[in-house]
């Protein structure tokens, strides 16, 4: 297999070359991050004429590297290493597996000639508050799946191809490796048990594993519905016929979401401004995990959809919400207060788009159905549409953008045509 470029990941690590902080690349298990720093990294630096001994790299999950888990050993060796001028790079993989991680980074951070970058994927390293454990030292570049523009770099067929891959089989790395149907789902469903799963039952603890996986496959069957910990809790009792708290859901929710495997997107009355706290609603991190989880059954492209496009939002550095818009109607003879949604309200700095998930647009009904809340949103952010029936991207009449899905993701500045 070609190498996969992640340039936007590896030009987010070259911006901070040199900040002083500890750079840290956190998410999801498998998404690349290692590849990222000890090959695509370690690449830039040699090319940018570091030599290689000023380059120090340890990957704590290599055995002729397990002695180094001592952080007294492994302290001592990277400061032998450290003997000239000029400035060294230190690269660290699977940091979690050394011992006092925290404290023996941040003694090396202290010298003035050491510029440290690490990633890690177990359990612990996965929890979002990582950053804090380098007590304000710390320099985030969080990363996801290959997006359907880094997919399409290595894959070998049509667009419309491509896509059915992506949607059923995701954007793991590791997936592009396996050649046949069966070889990517036995793959993504061993994963799913044997490394996601058990890390989030050791790290946290959890005694019952079944209510874990229960509450996985509610989620996976149900993406971007509208949701709680309550009302998950009177499913189990009216589905499943067993009790489990709404607090105790929660915590389980907020392992998935720590380990990076489902996002949360609150909703935002657009008209009010301000966060409505409940219900929200989840997506995968990866979509070839959530068909996985679900044995590839339930694979509506109109939910896929949605979520891959939640997914693309978020690795372009959008803060990503559900807009609300309430509205007055007439119902049966009297007044009623409706709610209509808006998909995504993306925020970046000053930039605000509102965006509509929309598989088909077939006539002027559903146009008008995808059209009205963002017509009411009272202001003038821009306003999009992203469909799979669009030939090409175009701007109606109220100066909405009709965007084709391909043209969305295969175009960074797509939000900007």
């Amino acid at each position: 297999m070609e190498t996969i470029r992640r340039d936007g990941y590896l030009n987010k690590l070259i911006s901070k070359k040199h900040n002083g902080l500890i750079k840290v690349v956190t998410g999801v298990r498998r998404c690349g991050k290692s590849f990222l720093l000890s090959s695509l990294f370690k690449a830039h630096l040699k090319s940018d004429g570091v030599d290689d001994s000023h380059i120090v790299e340890l990957a704590f999950d290599s055995f002729e590297n397990k002695k180094y888990r001592e952080p007294e050993l492994c302290y001592s060796y990277i400061k032998e290493r450290i003997l000239g001028e000029g400035m060294y790079y230190l690269l660290l993989d699977e940091v979690q597996l050394l011992g006092e991680f925290e404290s023996v980074l941040n003694g090396i951070s202290r010298m003035p000639n050491v510029d440290i970058y690490v990633t890690g994927s177990n359990a612990k390293f996965l929890s979002k508050d990582v950053i804090t454990e380098f007590r304000g030292r710390g320099d985030e570049v969080h990363m996801y799946p290959l997006s359907f523009a880094e997919f399409m770099t290595v894959y070998r067929g049509s667009k419309q191809d491509g896509w059915n891959e992506y949607i059923t089989y995701g954007g793991l790395p590791l997936v592009l490796n396996f050649q046949t149907p069966e070889q990517k789902a036995d793959f993504l469903k061993a994963l799913f048990e044997e490394t996601y799963i058990a890390d989030i039952v050791g790290r946290n603890k959890i005694r019952n594993k079944g209510e874990l996986e229960d509450i996985i496959n509610i989620l996976s069957s149900s993406v971007g519905s509208l949701t709680n910990p309550n009302k998950l809790s009177n499913t189990f009792k009216s589905v499943k016929k067993k009790t489990i708290t709404a607090p105790t859901i929660k915590k389980y929710i907020n392992c998935l979401c720590d380990s990076f495997l489902i996002d949360c997107a609150m909703r935002y009355d657009v008209r009010g401004k301000k966060y409505i706290d409940t219900p929200f609603k989840f997506y995968f991190t990866d979509i070839g995990l959530r068909n996985a989880r679900l044995n590839f059954r339930q694979m509506e492209e109109t939910h896929i959809l949605e979520n891959v496009i939640f997914n693309e939002l978020k690795v372009r550095g959008y803060n990503v919400d559900v807009g609300v818009i309430t509205v007055n109607g007439k119902e049966n003879g009297g007044s009623v207060r409706k709610q209509l949604e808006i998909d995504f309200v993306c925020n970046k700095g000053s930039k605000r788009y509102y965006i509509q998930s929309a598989f088909s647009l077939p006539d002027s009904a559903k146009m008008e159905q995808e059209l009205r809340p963002l017509m009411l949103s009272g202001d003038f952010f821009k306003k999009i549409v992203v469909t799979k029936d669009s030939p090409t991207p175009w701007y109606n009449e109220s100066g909405v953008l009709i965007m084709n899905i391909f043209d969305f993701l295969l175009n960074p500045d797509s939000l900007d045509i």
